[in-house]
């Protein structure tokens, strides 16, 4: 079995920087975890489903275009799960659209939770670490257009490694 996701990439110099504040804020998961907007959560799939991945992921792809997104402000999911995020501000509905065809495509099972676009940059820590990151990012800004998605696997103490990239074709 193989542990996939699937995620918009935060390009730079944006991605590093919300990456390095992660770790400032203690969360051991920036070493492994790069700066994303997750649109399949992990998921286990059979070793020999990772080549027909490829070809869903290309048609999911092909069918949105690329899209402006806005990332601003913090969020929290506290108390329900101990998070501090940056807020997908604009971009919001192409994002829903891409993780919803995405899912279907290569017959992911639903979230746990409801589909709410974000960039973690705090997770499972202390309530002063989480309340930090909160404070902290308040005012973080960064505009950019998604060009592509990742498929990422899970290869344990080297944490998530992006596996291939999809460029959106979409016609606008």
């Amino acid at each position: 079995m193989a542990t996939i996701g699937v995620s918009i990439a935060v390009p730079e110099p944006h991605g590093s920087l919300l990456r390095d504040k992660r770790a400032e804020f203690g969360d051991p998961m920036a070493r492994t975890v790069p700066s994303h907007v997750t649109l399949v959560p992990p998921t286990e799939v059979d070793d020999d489903r990772l080549a027909c991945l490829d070809s869903a992921l290309e048609d999911a792809a092909a069918a949105l275009p690329r899209f402006t997104m806005r990332l601003r402000g913090t969020g929290t999911f506290r108390p329900v799960s101990p998070v501090v995020f940056v807020a997908v501000s604009q971009g919001i509905s192409y994002t829903e659209m891409l993780a919803q065809r995405i899912r279907a495509k290569i017959e992911a099972p639903e979230p746990s939770f409801p589909f709410h676009p974000h960039v973690t940059v705090a997770q499972n820590l202390d309530d002063e670490a989480l309340d930090r990151a909160y404070a902290d990012l308040a005012d973080f800004s960064a505009d950019f257009t998604v060009t592509e998605f990742a498929l990422y696997l899970d290869e344990g103490p080297a944490g998530w490694v992006p596996r291939r990239t999809y460029a959106l074709r979409g016609d606008s």
